[in-house]
């Protein structure tokens, strides 16, 4: 299985620059098709429900403070294997329609992000975790 580290360095490498809220955003949709699709996670690294929605800790520690990134310094493009590349490109294509704003919003209004915030205030920080199971539910019944 890849990390998420392997998994934000093939979307870099294959799609371009972006904001580093827009990569989490897609790291997010990537996992939560894929546990629908491949009935397999992506990557193991857990997913927090943010204030600004779906956040990868892993990932947000590499680019705290950063708002565009064009490469990443970690991973192994070969731990993503074909399946997962295909998830990943699909992903990308449905969810480049969105500006990074509409991204945010798009998670907000999902179940799984809104189950993990239960009890939060908007905007309140938090750090509960979205598990793959409320993903894989939610995603599947789309």
């Amino acid at each position: 299985m890849a990390s998420v580290h392997d998994v934000a360095k093939y979307l870099l490498n294959t799609h371009g620059s972006m904001s580093a809220m827009r990569l989490q955003k897609l790291l997010y949709y990537s996992q939560a098709w894929s546990l629908v699709w491949e009935e397999r996670p992506l990557f193991d690294e857990p997913i927090e429900a943010w204030a600004n929605g779906p956040v990868v800790p892993a990932i947000y520690a590499e680019h705290k403070g950063k708002f565009s990134i064009s490469q990443w310094p970690h991973g192994n493009l070969r731990n993503v294997d074909p399946l997962a590349r295909e998830t990943i490109d699909i992903v990308f294509e449905h969810y480049k329609k969105y500006n990074t704003q509409q991204l945010s919003d798009l998670t907000h209004a999902e179940t799984p992000w809104r189950e993990a915030r239960r009890g939060i205030p908007d905007g309140e920080r938090g750090s509960q975790i979205i598990s793959q199971a409320s993903m894989a539910e939610y995603y599947s019944s789309l």
